[in-house]
């Protein structure tokens, strides 16, 4: 049998499971806040400062109304406040940070003009700091270059000043590649005017000075540069030997380097001297400058001779009407709550509200996407299909517990939401250990409450025997297909695409579908009557026509004329390959549930190997240590396979059918 809902009767239908669903994600009220321009900074303090508002961009949120314009002031300390934070960095030093000492100065009564004057005095300091340390890194790069220009040369046992003043001698310092230096050495027999010094060799140059009369160094340099000598120029800064003026210029360059030290310990003692102020007036600046940041998303109008702010943000509901009621009572101030998000340009963000069990699996719900205001929460159902299957895939009492009380301890020392997910694993792993009689690979230890994996077996009509694990997964993917779908016609509801609630594929077209699927499988397989052809006929080849047909029954049912872009013809030959990957997908999609018993077995028959290994298959004592670090591996690999399996059934199976994860998330101004 089949029915139509239409869409009124159906929004109507659906009204109390959208509050159900709307209970994991905050209920938000949009207010704005009106009142004289200069209130504006104690509404900052007073009341911005203790609640959890997200402030939008006033203009754009009122742009049909006149005589609004936005803030055209800059902010008078947005300058200051990188070199207060460099001040303080250099107060209590870049590993410490200073998070704690703005802590202590919280509700400094340090009034914003003395925070400039501290820093801007402060900042005297570090320019004049930076000016001799950039006299002294001038100074340091000029003998850094100077020692590597010389170092080639260290093999040239001759004062560099001297050969520098040659007057009737031409020299040429310099490298050459050493595939060259051969035809060098040929050329140096041939000719008695070049004598060519060599200094140092690596695998690819060879540095050296050559010698020449002046009246032979035009053909000289000719020569040599034939053979591809890169010319050096040695400035005359140097005394002594090469040797020497090494010696000297390291020296120097030490010398320079613990002056800049020291420059830098002077600058950071006396900046110390007044660090507490320094650091107070960080935070004050701070403080400031993002109460006038407030001004960029604030409107202002005039009205007779004075001028009014409008502030407007979104709040949670409980908290907006808290405000509410302290801003009622300010007489200067006026404020009012738009109840209906939909009158609104901006969307209203998410803020997420769920039991702090769950809370971790919030993680893997942001990785996907945050969910808009008006779409259903998975959270509560990603952490319950989460750890069942993850159980499920992985049960084995004793390593089920090692995963509990790594991931507890882990979560009470790191607070990692990572670690919280594995100890819920972990207590489904040993429930379904207990289930399948698995303690650390052993099954001769506890019998099974349920079965054993790799020995059940079902026989089924048509297929034989088959594993019941496999079967009993399959069936629990079917049962989870259909809940997707129910969720994905809410979520479609909620939204008002009430062509997708009732013609998708996973509407409640596909939901007929694919529960008449199920429907008649299970009456197969468990031996009895299938429905009349008729109702056969109704259930499969109706709801198909209307996923077919999706796209003008949706143009109908919003009232617009229906029409096919390509012609009839085209529009059936799409329709029927569309079709076919439906019943496709379907069906990949349910054979994909395979892999949650396939792992349950696989973990069993991997045991059974580490027993093996260790001498243990046959009840035996076996080696302690092969057991015990064959129970890590397994351990540490298959769970780390099977979370990767499992959050890819959430995914692509489930995720992909209803949600859509497109929504944005509630930043609040404090």
């Amino acid at each position: 049998m089949t029915f139509v809902i239409l869409p009124l009767e159906l929004d109507a239908a659906l009204r109390r499971q959208e509050e159900v669903g709307k209970r994991m994600i905050e209920k938000m009220e949009f207010l704005s806040i009106i009142g004289p321009k200069d209130q504006l900074d104690r509404v900052t303090e007073k009341y911005l400062g203790k609640y959890e508002i997200q402030l939008e961009n006033t203009v754009g949120e009122l742009k049909n109304l006149k005589n609004i314009v936005p803030n055209s002031e800059s902010n008078p300390y947005r300058e200051w406040i990188g070199k207060a934070q460099e001040a303080a960095t250099i107060v209590t030093g870049p590993s410490r940070g200073t998070g704690q000492a703005e802590k202590k100065q919280t509700g400094s009564g340090m009034s914003p003009q003395e925070a400039v004057e501290i820093i801007q005095r402060a900042d005297r300091l570090m320019e004049e700091s930076r000016q001799q340390k950039t006299k002294l890194e001038t100074e340091l790069k000029k003998k850094q270059s100077l020692l590597e220009a010389v170092r080639p040369y260290l093999e040239l046992h001759f004062e560099l000043s001297r050969i520098l003043h040659f007057k009737y001698v031409r020299f040429r310092f310099g490298r050459l590649p050493v595939s060259y230096y051969q035809r060098l050495k040929d050329y140096l027999q041939e000719d008695d005017c070049t004598i060519f010094e060599k200094c140092r060799v690596d695998e690819s140059y060879v540095w050296g000075i050559y010698f020449v009369p002046a009246s032979e160094a035009k053909k000289a340099d000719a020569i040599y540069a034939s053979m591809h000598f890169e010319r050096i120029f040695i400035e005359d800064a140097y005394q002594g030997t090469v040797d020497e003026a090494c010696q000297t210029l390291e020296k120097e360059i030490e010398t320079l380097a613990q002056e800049e030290k020291s420059l830098d310990e002077r600058l950071a003692n006396a900046l110390r001297e007044n660090g507490a102020e320094i650091l107070e007036a960080k935070e004050v600046i701070e403080i400031q400058s993002s109460r006038f940041d407030i001004r960029k998303l604030a409107a202002f109008t005039r009205s007779k001779n004075e001028t009014f702010f409008i502030l407007c943000g979104w709040m949670a509901k409980k908290d907006a009407g808290k405000l509410a009621k302290e801003l009622e009572a300010d007489p200067e101030l006026f404020v009012t709550l738009e109840k209906n998000p939909d009158r609104r340009v901006s969307v209203p963000p998410t803020k997420l509200k769920n039991p702090a069990i769950i809370r971790p699996f919030e993680m893997f719900v942001r990785m996907y996407g945050l969910p808009n205001y008006n779409e259903f929460d998975p959270t509560l159902f990603v952490a319950i299909t989460y750890s069942i299957i993850f159980g499920a895939m992985f049960g084995d009492a004793g390593q089920g517990l090692c995963l509990l009380a790594g991931g507890f301890l882990l979560y009470h020392f790191k607070k990692a939401n990572l670690a919280a997910i594995i100890a819920c694993c972990g207590f489904f792993s040993t429930i379904f250990g207990f289930l399948y009689g698995s303690v650390f690979g052993f099954e001769d230890v506890i019998p099974a409450l349920w079965l054993r994996p790799s020995e059940a077996m079902t026989n089924l009509p048509f297929i034989g025997r088959l594993n019941t694990v496999f079967v009993v997964t399959i069936a629990i993917g079917m049962g989870l297909i259909l809940l997707t779908m129910v969720f994905s016609i809410i979520n479609a509801c909620k939204a008002k695409e009430y062509g997708k609630a009732l013609f998708d594929t996973n509407g409640a077209a596909g939901l007929v579908f694919y529960g008449a699927v199920v429907l008649v499988v299970v009456l197969f397989m468990t031996g009895n009557h299938l429905p009349a052809a008729i109702a056969l006929v109704v259930l499969f080849v109706l709801p198909l026509l209307v996923i077919a047909c999706k796209e003008p029954l949706t143009q109908l049912l919003e009232k617009k004329k229906a029409h096919l872009e390509e012609g009839p013809v085209m529009f059936v030959v799409q329709a029927f390959f569309e079709l076919f990957e439906v019943c496709l997908s379907y069906f990949s999609n349910t054979l994909s549930f395979v892999r949650i018993g396939a792992f349950a077995v696989s973990h069993a028959a991997m045991m059974q190997v580490v027993l093996m290994l260790a001498g243990a298959e046959n009840g035996g004592t076996g080696n302690l240590v092969v057991i015990v670090l064959g129970n890590i591996i397994v351990c540490g690999m298959e769970g780390l396979v099977v979370g990767i399996q499992v959050l890819r059934l959430q995914y692509y199976e489930f995720f992909s059918r209803f949600y859509k994860g497109d929504g944005r998330e509630f930043k609040p101004y404090a």
